[in-house]
């Protein structure tokens, strides 16, 4: 996809507002060395600004580290502590693009994300879903992202050595993004 504004089909310039009720904030992480625990974030917030020329777009995103639902009540507490998140400390984790680019088929969205109070930069490989005006007449805008963290680079160190070799979690975090946004009224 080439990224300029005449190549994207609806796209609009404006300031667009997060629809939570249709995105996910969502993660995996390596358990046991056999497979993934998987968990959301239920509470987090976003906004875009287009800019006539797409590479000069901006986002910023806010997520609550106390809402984490792996579906597993103890282990979100867990997370909630010291050996994780420390959220009494440090109660959400940010991101802040810095840059936006084209590699071959790929858009990718460069930033800062904030995590205990560290920051890192990461790049989120997106993917545009596209524009449209919903049955509400509202403007719409769809993406997917990813992006992989090393939790350790973020004081997030905890773990616990296996009797057969091996730790309990990996260091490898993934996180996706699906995300709409509704452009707001000028």
């Amino acid at each position: 996809m080439a990224l300029n504004a005449s190549a994207i089909p609806g796209y609009v310039t404006g300031t667009w507002k997060l629809d939570p009720t249709h995105s996910e904030v969502s993660f995996s992480v390596r358990h046991l060395a056999i497979s993934k625990v998987k968990g959301k974030f239920e509470q987090f917030d976003a906004t875009l600004v287009t800019a006539e020329n797409p590479h000069d777009t901006k986002l910023e995103a806010s997520i609550d580290v106390s809402s984490i639902n792996t579906n597993q009540p103890q282990r979100d507490q867990h997370l909630a502590t010291g050996d994780f998140f420390l959220t009494e400390e440090h109660p959400h984790m940010t991101f802040r693009s810095t840059g936006i680019r084209e590699d071959g088929d790929d858009m990718l969205i460069d930033g800062e994300l904030s995590l205990r109070g560290v920051t890192k930069n990461v790049t989120l490989k997106t993917e545009f879903g596209g524009v449209t005006t919903d049955g509400y007449g509202q403007t719409k805008l769809g993406a997917e992202a990813t992006t992989k963290i090393d939790r350790t680079e973020f004081g997030v160190n905890w773990n616990a050595a296996l009797e057969a070799g091996g730790f309990t979690l990996g260091n490898d975090v993934t996180i996706n993004l699906d995300v709409q946004f509704v452009l707001q009224a000028a």
